[in-house]
């Protein structure tokens, strides 16, 4: 008897298959297709070998899981290469839809099927949350369709109301509604398209003269739960990785540390977990992230603490067990803090938007912080610049909200420029506005009317850049933050 289970599970081995693309192969359910979008589309990704070693390369750590996660939902192994179309496995991929992670959800869709969103952590892009989502999305849409992963497909690109209205709107004319006779946005009419041509090369790569390199057929990572907050740069440390693999591996953490409210847990290594959970046994819950005793000084804020810190007001309040925004003089907060510098965490978002920030560009590069009013559309047409690059430019999306205090790089056209390409599409920037953020403290006789009128600006935006309630007066010494435009302040 013996014998015969090792014969069997000799055998079984000797089934399964090594590589992973010989197993997403294996799976490839959807109908076979025809047609000139679809090989155009498969004409350009043979013509660019080197674009699908890189897409294979950032793949590599991810797939295993997503296809495990597709065959528990009995899902077409095509699903698999969604990926390279919605983000070319860049995992921190956003889009000027707003779209984030290797799925691309947007904000609303990610928060529907429970991906949590907060300064700290982004469930679009967190790997294990997202793929069980997209799952989760694609099965409803198939089922909603009764089948048809064509219309699903185009449902998860341009959402259920434009295929919908394209399908109306064909069935009212007697015409037919097979994917490639709707009318949908361009993008969604290229999207499937792209998909099927993966399809047809990662079938046959050889037919296209394309090498894709294997991928074994063994998960990469494996989920660690954990008790709490842990600086990121400490679980790197204690499980012998590099602190950007960790970031890839667990992109939907925004910052230095895993998010205080959760999720609690890591993606790690598989080869690399049983020597963080011995080092995380040995480490007491006080110590997995740094903590720094604050004691509150004239003029300060918890916006202004939670800024020095790089944490969120949330997180101070919540530890502090404050209910309001009041603090006093002479109080103590208990703050966690970064064991590294700012630097050393260089995938977090703060750095990413950095380094994007200062990459060099076209124009006059300006700083301008953000006053009340601001937006992208009246920045980029003073700038004589575009919307999306104004917001790309800034690691942000057209949609995203513009706060006070915000600091923008903008890539201001030069009059040079604008002279050539002023054809009537663009108009000449208006004089450009200074505005600074500027410390002011507050002297004797001072109002809030009279600091609002010395400055131009209101008084309700005195009361918001420093958290200052209804009813209460300055008091001499008191410092105050502000954001005027130096070109307009009286003397």
């Amino acid at each position: 008897m013996r014998n015969e289970l090792v014969v069997a599970q000799l055998s079984e081995e000797a089934d399964t298959p090594q590589d992973l693309w010989e197993r997403i192969r294996a799976g490839f359910s959807l109908p076979d297709v025809d047609h000139t979008r679809i090989e155009q589309q498969l004409r350009w990704y043979a013509r660019h070998p080197e674009y699908m070693q890189r897409v294979v390369q950032r793949a590599r750590p991810y797939l295993y899981y997503i296809v495990e996660t597709l065959e528990q939902h009995d899902l077409p192994m095509e699903i698999a290469l969604l990926p390279i179309v919605e983000s070319a496995f860049q995992p921190f991929a956003y889009s000027h839809g707003r779209a984030s992670g290797i799925w691309q959800f947007i904000p609303a869709t990610g928060r529907l099927y429970g991906l949590e969103q907060n300064w700290w952590y982004d469930g679009r892009r967190d790997i294990y949350a997202s793929t069980q989502a997209a799952a989760k999305f694609l099965k409803r849409m198939n089922d909603y369709y009764d089948g048809d992963w064509m219309h699903a497909l185009a449902s998860y690109n341009s959402g259920l109301g434009n295929v919908n209205r394209a399908i109306r709107r064909n069935q009212t004319r007697n015409r037919s509604t097979d994917f490639f006779a709707l009318n949908l946005p361009r993008e969604t009419e290229a999207y499937v398209p792209k998909l099927l041509a993966l399809k047809k090369l990662i079938a046959d790569p050889q037919a296209y003269d394309i090498e894709i390199d294997a991928i074994p057929n063994r998960p990469y990572f494996a989920r660690v739960e954990l008790e709490g907050q842990i600086d990121l740069a400490r679980a790197a440390e204690m499980a012998g990785v590099e602190l950007d693999e960790l970031y890839r591996l667990n992109p939907g953490f925004n910052r230095w540390a895993t998010a205080p409210d959760g999720p609690h847990y890591l993606l790690l290594p598989v080869d690399r977990t049983e020597t963080f959970q011995s080092a995380l046994a040995k480490l007491p819950a006080d110590q997995m992230v740094t903590w720094q005793r604050h004691r509150i000084r004239q003029g300060e804020t918890l916006s202004s603490i939670a800024v020095k810190y790089n944490t969120s007001i949330r997180t101070l309040k919540r530890i502090n067990q404050l209910r309001g925004d009041l603090l006093r003089v002479g109080q103590s907060l208990m703050i966690p803090v970064a064991s590294q510098q700012p630097e050393s965490y260089r995938l977090s978002q703060s750095q990413r938007t950095q380094r994007l920030q200062n990459r060099p560009r076209q124009g006059n590069k300006i700083t301008h912080v953000v006053r009340p009013g601001d937006t992208f559309w009246a920045l980029a047409q003073r700038h004589g610049v575009s919307v999306r690059a104004l917001a790309g430019w800034n690691a942000m999306a057209p949609g995203d909200p513009l706060k006070p205090g915000q600091s923008l790089i903008i890539w201001s056209r030069s009059s040079e420029q604008l002279s050539a390409l002023n054809n009537g599409y663009l108009t000449a920037p208006q004089q450009r506005s200074l505005t600074k953020r500027i410390g002011y403290r507050v002297r004797k006789g001072d109002s809030l009317a009279r600091i609002s009128q010395k400055f131009r600006v209101s008084i309700g935006q005195l009361r918001k850049w420093n958290n200052l309630p209804v009813g209460k007066y300055l008091q001499p010494g008191q410092r105050l933050t502000l954001y005027v435009d130096v070109m307009q302040t009286s003397s």
